[in-house]
């Protein structure tokens, strides 16, 4: 049923404040029909595999409740307008429209004509896109060394699997133009490359943005910066959505680890099989969010949708938990550091530095797929697949017994270099295994519901919590298909394995 909301009849007896109240109810209610949209469409994902006409009947439902949603939109943007009549703003409806017209379709792109600054995208599609919005400070400039480093940490077999793209989205011209000529001068071969290209979204597409509300009491300057960030990232991302597999968000003042695209693919070959949204390389605002490139046009119509409510990284947190990733997947060390020492924002200091950034990473593990089990009894979600993730997370068992096993059976047979287990936490300094070995076995078997490996061999015995052993294909005569650890005395304290790292040939 559609509802219509005649906010005339308001007008003669209610203040500027009681409206905007009424609004926030209308923005909360809007935003759990967004998340009810998301949840639909990540079903159908499941539907469409089980049955076709299932997923065209839900298609065709959902059609009809969008188009009852947008009609709903334009009838609220309608009314608000009655009220900024009232006030001393005069904004221009049309603008609204402009923007929002393709809210009916949350998987299309956004409506919007791109300029091409620098550069032309090619045809081949790449691993990761980098993706960065910059806007004129009041003091330093920190882009072109931003630039400089995404390309001086890679490789050059890495240089032929990214893209980068930067959103000059400040709607100067002058400063535009010398960025461009910036650019262009320095980062010319990368651009005859294709790995560089450069944009700008016209102000005629972006939205209101005086007269916004003041969320959280924040001043209107403020107001107006931060909702005009969301649509500069939402219009990048957007343009961004067919580029490559995956994207990462960075910010215009970021120092790169070296090659942080290596230990990005490692990651998401860790956790091959696993659901995600959001992958985070740091831990400081936007910087260092990994998203799958299908999921980018969803993302720039929820910051367009939202822009004026909250900061561009709590809109990102709402975005994961509507996508159903309820935890924060965060890898350490971090890969991108903060290095700008003023603010965008009014050119105020901003000394925030990510102190788990480590600018060479030299031993970045290959951890190939596999399945986890284990006989200890877990405590709570503290699962065994955590110890065997990239990202901070562990494995937290109850009293482990004599005979208790932690088992990883590899997807293919693998031949292992190094090996690296370390238990505990600085937290709990005492949840190591205090008595333990670990083995490595061959000859996979079925065995009720899983397989395991008939033979196992010894490769040695837990120090103080730890294991560390190198030259493992020159130790064992087979190609490895189990890892085992093995616990061989009877502990009161708790077991976390923190890690598991295994490099393999």
């Amino acid at each position: 049923m559609r509802r219509t909301v005649n906010l005339k009849l308001y007008q003669h007896f209610l203040h500027r404040t009681d409206y905007e109240n009424f609004f926030l109810k209308e923005r909360m209610f809007k935003f759990h029909q967004v998340k009810h949209i998301f949840e639909i469409l990540d079903k159908m994902r499941c539907l469409r595999k089980r049955s076709t006409v299932s997923f065209l009947g839900i298609l065709v439902i959902f059609l009809l409740f969008m188009n009852l949603y947008i009609e709903d939109s334009y009838v609220l943007e309608g009314d608000k307008q009655l009220i900024r009549e009232s006030s001393t703003h005069q904004p221009n409806p049309e603008r609204y429209v402009h923007t929002f017209k393709d809210l009916s379709n949350f998987s299309g792109a956004i409506n919007v004509t791109y300029r091409y600054l620098a550069g032309m995208p090619l045809q081949r599609k790449r691993f990761l896109t980098i993706g960065l919005s910059s806007v004129k400070r009041k003091k330093g400039n920190y882009l072109l060394e931003t630039i400089k480093s995404i390309f001086e940490q890679s490789s050059y077999e890495e240089l032929k699997e990214i893209s980068v793209v930067v959103h000059l989205a400040d709607f100067n011209s002058s400063w535009r133009e010398v960025m461009v000529q910036d650019i262009t001068q320095k980062f010319a071969h990368h651009i005859i490359a294709g790995r560089l290209m450069v944009i700008h979204a016209p102000e005629e597409y972006y939205p209101i943005l005086n007269g916004l509300k003041r969320n959280y009491n924040d001043p209107e300057d403020r107001v107006r910066f931060r909702s005009k960030q969301n649509v500069d990232y939402a219009f990048l991302i957007n343009f961004c959505a067919n580029i490559s597999d995956y994207y990462v968000m960075l910010e215009d003042d970021v120092r790169c680890s070296k090659n942080f695209l290596t230990a990005i693919k490692k990651v998401i070959t860790s956790l091959e099989g696993t659901y995600w949204v959001t992958l985070e390389f740091s831990k400081l605002g936007y910087i260092g969010k990994l998203y799958h490139s299908h999921d980018l046009p969803r993302l720039a119509h929820f910051l367009l949708m939202f822009y004026q409510e909250m900061p561009c990284d709590w809109l990102l947190s709402h975005f994961r938990g509507l996508l159903a990733q309820k935890n924060v997947i965060r890898f350490k060390p971090s890969l991108f550091q903060h290095m700008g020492y003023y603010s965008s924002y009014k050119g105020t200091e901003n000394k925030l530095k990510d102190d788990d950034f480590e600018e060479e990473l030299f031993d970045i593990p290959d951890n190939p797929p596999a399945s986890l089990y284990t006989n200890m009894s877990v405590f709570e979600n503290y699962d065994a697949s955590k110890a065997y993730s990239s990202v901070d997370e562990y494995f937290w068992g109850k009293s482990p017994s004599t005979g208790d096993v932690f088992v990883i059976i590899f997807e293919n047979p693998i031949i292992i270099k190094k090996i690296k287990v370390n238990t505990g936490t600085e937290d709990r300094q005492n949840d190591i295994l205090h008595h333990g070995a670990l083995d490595v076995g061959g000859n996979i078997i079925p065995f009720k519901q899983n397989r395991q490996c008939s033979t196992y061999i010894r490769l040695g015995e837990f120090k103080n919590g730890n294991f560390e052993i190198s030259d493992v294909n020159q130790k064992i005569p087979f190609d490895v298909h189990c890892m085992r650890i093995h616990v061989t005395k009877t502990q009161k304290e708790w077991l976390i394995i923190r890690s598991i790292s295994i490099w393999t040939s």
